[in-house]
């Protein structure tokens, strides 16, 4: 009996420190971070204990029932990536502001990240990947140089975020990632036979398709995860972005 007590003891213990969002809200497990998926571009990310906003637009209430975050992570300036006003209601005193850096320079505040640099925020190693359009007549939604995606390492695991691109140069010589959110939206980044082609290139664990709304509408994510288990070694995961 003692040792039954014990147990219920422990169990509620480890399940107070987690995340208080349950799967019916949405959350995605990628090993050692747990994702909620917003809207578009934007997600709630949790790992090392931490709160983390990636790209967060919308309205305040979306956030509201939510952790005040320990960092915003910004790929770029676009207005469905980030909204200054958001930003500066979102953020805490305590709250660190990574972007690149016309992200920075927009804001005028936050840590200024180019491309190829690496950061460290609560164990997280954050690198950042070039992202970009490779097709020419793309070239002027995102020039080369400019904005970021981001890798992040903690623990065992290695989680990519393309931010708006193509399959560059710096994305297929990805090594060892666990888990990948990919984007696939025209004209502004890639198809879904380009986004198959590069995530069977670089080969995730698992990858989740993001940010596929474009002019056309919504990207055929379903398409792409045929074309994508029809390889090998990668398993694709499909979440309704907009709801």
């Amino acid at each position: 009996m003692r040792i039954t007590g014990l147990l219920v003891i422990l169990f509620a213990l480890f399940f107070s420190v987690q995340p208080s969002f349950s799967s019916e809200e949405g959350e995605v497990n990628f090993g050692d971070f747990t994702l909620l998926p917003l809207t578009h571009a934007s997600f709630v990310l949790y790992g090392a204990d931490k709160t983390i906003y990636v790209d967060p637009v919308g309205e305040a209430a979306l956030y509201a029932k939510y952790p005040r975050p320990d960092l915003i992570l910004i790929t770029h300036i676009h207005g469905d990536h980030l909204a200054p006003e958001l930003v500066s209601a979102l953020k805490g005193g305590g709250t660190r502001i990574i972007g690149a850096p016309t992200v920075v320079e927009k804001l005028g505040y936050g840590e200024a990240m180019s491309n190829g640099e690496a950061k460290e925020f609560n164990g997280i190693s954050i690198e950042a990947i070039p992202a970009y359009n490779t097709t020419p007549e793309r070239a002027n939604f995102h020039p080369k140089g400019r904005d970021n995606g981001y890798l992040l390492s903690y623990g065992g695991t290695r989680f990519y975020i393309s931010g708006d691109t193509e399959g560059t140069p710096e994305m297929l010589q990805l090594k060892d990632i666990d888990f990948a959110l990919l984007c696939m939206n025209l004209p502004y980044t890639m198809d879904v036979e380009a986004a198959a082609k590069a995530v069977l290139t670089f080969k995730p664990k698992v990858v989740m398709p993001y940010h596929y709304r474009g002019k056309g509408g919504m990207s055929d994510i379903s398409k792409f995860k045929e074309l994508v288990e029809a390889g090998e070694g990668v398993e694709a995961r499909l979440y309704d972005w907009y709801k």
